[in-house]
């Protein structure tokens, strides 16, 4: 659960409150909570897929045993595409933050060294070694929900709900863009391994470990919300800044704004070493499959890393950073993460059909009812992307066309060290 929690905090708590403000006013305080029911019916399809196999891969396992290598292929694609987008937001992201305590951060040269800089540090720990990137990352995320704590326990009391009331009705026209933007900050639980065998009891572990996690995050991001909104009488103003540092300097002082940046720095830049640490090895997997050029198969002769897949991940994430803004690139992230989760919900009955059902296995209740709503609700929020949007992720899908019918012999697998 803790992992879970670790893969869905981010950069989403620390920025989304003043966007979400701005689109829906009070009303995104209970968008929140209504967000957090909507992803547990994701969740609950990702419990009961993940307890059919012990092998890593996610939605592409999944999808692949249920429709096929194609469909498998494309599930998998788009999946590490949503990863390099997320890289490229969160580093936006952290221009944003970092512009509370230097506002020249966020414009020209400076944001673009801002941006650049963090990232090459990740890409070069990631390549010396996993045991490095992973003691990087664990590092960075160690810290990201105290500042949050310590927002709400000197927040809440001073709450004014004259800004909370009474809650207008939304504009129908920024409804999916807002849906699209709570989505965002509750992703990654789908990175989360959840290998239903290595549980004592999986039909009790699995769901409770994933559910329990979105039910603390729920509360999080509400009550974050809440003192937001209830302190900052303009958060719909500050779309471009650091909403939380500007609640904490309004509520106690100078220092606790930087408290705040220096959260959402260590939470922001913790997302992106997971993402640089993990990313890779799918692309490296892909082209040991035949997938792509050889060379991304490579390994380091000295420090047995995937460091072509490595650089490559990261110089199309910087790329795209540098050409769109951390909204933007959050909404093209969450486009492409659907496919995932509407090819897990989908492949939910057909492997229920398809597999044999052994005390490993969770069994949702309702038969294909929380699978369908699932999958209806993922149509719901890519209907809501923008025309630019999904015209970005048609592109990805029509490459995953042509890498896929352009497949090469298999190679001989070479070994990496392992994650753990």
């Amino acid at each position: 659960m803790g992992l879970a929690i670790n893969d869905v905090i981010g950069s989403g708590v620390y920025l989304l409150p003043a966007a979400a403000a701005a689109l829906l006013g009070p009303a995104s305080l209970w968008a929140v909570l209504v967000t957090g029911g909507a992803v547990a019916l994701l969740v609950l399809c990702f419990a009961e897929a993940s307890s059919y196999f012990d092998e890593p891969g996610g939605g592409y396992i999944y999808t692949r045993e249920a429709f096929g290598e194609f469909v498998g292929f494309e599930v998998g694609w788009m999946t590490w595409l949503a990863r390099i987008a997320s890289v490229a937001s969160l580093s936006n992201g952290f221009a944003q933050a970092l512009g509370f305590l230097w506002p020249e951060a966020t414009v020209g040269i400076n944001r673009a060294l801002v941006i650049a800089a963090p990232l090459a540090l990740l890409t070069w720990i990631n390549v010396v070694g996993v045991k490095s990137g992973a003691r990087t990352a664990v590092f960075l995320s160690i810290a990201k929900v105290l500042p949050l704590l310590f927002l709400i326990v000197i927040g809440l009391p001073a709450i004014d709900t004259g800004a909370l009331f009474p809650i207008p009705t939304p504009r129908t026209d920024v409804l999916g863009e807002a849906a699209l933007l709570l989505l965002f900050a509750y992703a990654g639980f789908e990175n989360t391994p959840a290998a239903a065998g290595e549980y004592k009891n999986p039909r009790r572990d699995v769901p409770f470990a994933l559910l329990t996690m979105i039910a603390l995050v729920t509360t999080l991001y509400f009550l974050i919300q809440l003192v937001a909104l209830g302190t900052l009488p303009d958060l719909a103003e500050r779309v471009e800044g650091a909403p939380l540092a500007d609640a904490a300097t309004l509520l106690v002082g100078a220092w606790a704004g930087v408290v705040m940046t220096v959260g959402a720095a260590v939470s922001i830049e913790g997302n992106v070493g997971n993402t640089t640490l993990m990313g890779p090895r799918y692309l490296f997997a892909l082209a040991q499959d035949g997938f792509g050029p050889r060379a991304l198969a490579r390994v380091h002769p000295k420090w047995r890393t995937p460091y072509v897949a490595i650089v490559t991940q990261s110089a199309i994430a910087l790329a795209l950073a540098l050409s769109g803004s951390f909204v933007q690139l959050a909404m093209l992230s969450i486009v492409a993460r659907l496919a995932t989760y509407m090819g897990t919900a989908a492949a939910v009955p057909v492997l229920r059909r398809k597999l044999p059902r052994t005390e490993s296995t969770v069994r949702l209740p309702g038969g294909p009812l929380i699978p369908i709503a699932a999958l209806a609700l993922c149509l719901v929020f890519l209907l809501s992307a923008t025309q630019w949007n999904l015209i970005a992720g048609a592109i990805g899908l029509a490459v995953g066309l042509v890498i896929y019918a352009f497949r090469r012999k298999p190679e001989g697998r070479t070994s990496v060290p392992p994650v753990g």
